[in-house]
């Protein structure tokens, strides 16, 4: 039996990893992605992140780190979630958005364009963060 890899383009090189059965996007082996979420075909989620929940992560996102996405949450474009963030909630991270370090997105947030967040920021509630 022939293990599967893919290089998540993180300097760790080819390391384990599954295609996901709900989007077809890569998956680490050291990720947790439960099934009722959804990794599109060209999205990646690796290191020890996690994605649960009806979560969605599209396009060309990275999930990776320790970050966790959960709920009904969006990540999608071609943004990064990574560190220990937290994106929750109805929350949406778009574009070339980043979150990361110990940030957290929840409620129906929206993080979008260019926008980065970071360090012990919170952004809940209806706010938007934007360029």
């Amino acid at each position: 039996m022939t293990l599967a890899t893919h290089d998540f383009g993180d300097g760790n090189g080819p390391v384990p990893a599954q295609r996901h059965s709900n989007g077809n996007g890569w998956v680490a082996d050291t990720a947790t992605v439960e099934a009722t979420a959804y990794v599109g075909e060209d999205a990646q989620v690796s290191g020890t992140a996690q994605v649960s929940g009806n979560a969605w992560v599209s396009g060309t996102a990275q999930v990776f780190g320790n970050a966790r996405v959960s709920g009904t949450a969006q990540v999608f474009g071609d943004a990064r979630v990574s560190g220990d963030a937290r994106v929750s909630g109805d929350a949406w991270v778009s574009g070339t958005s980043q979150v990361f370090g110990n940030a957290r997105v929840s409620g129906t947030s929206q993080v979008f364009g260019n926008a980065r967040v970071s360090g012990t920021a919170q952004v809940f509630g209806d706010a938007r963060v934007f360029e």
